[in-house]
């Protein structure tokens, strides 16, 4: 019997991606497609793993503005 180090990482379809962003799955091909986010081939499927989209969510954040009081 083997025994295989599973990766701690969770990999992601560009389906489950684009479920997670709210979109359809020309977007996150898209930015496969144009390298602006990291991805893994696994045979013949197209995986990005979870860290990477945090990373690029986070990457893609505006922060608020602050807001002053006048009064």
């Amino acid at each position: 019997m083997t025994v295989v180090d599973l990766p701690a990482e969770r990999y992601l379809s560009v389906k489950d991606v684009a479920e997670i962003l709210g979109t359809t799955e020309r977007f996150p091909r898209r930015l496969i497609e144009e390298r602006r986010i990291e991805f893994v081939h696994i045979g013949k499927h197209v995986r990005i793993a979870l860290s990477v989209l945090n990373a690029y969510i986070a990457s893609q954040t505006v922060p608020a503005r602050s807001v002053r009081r006048v009064g």
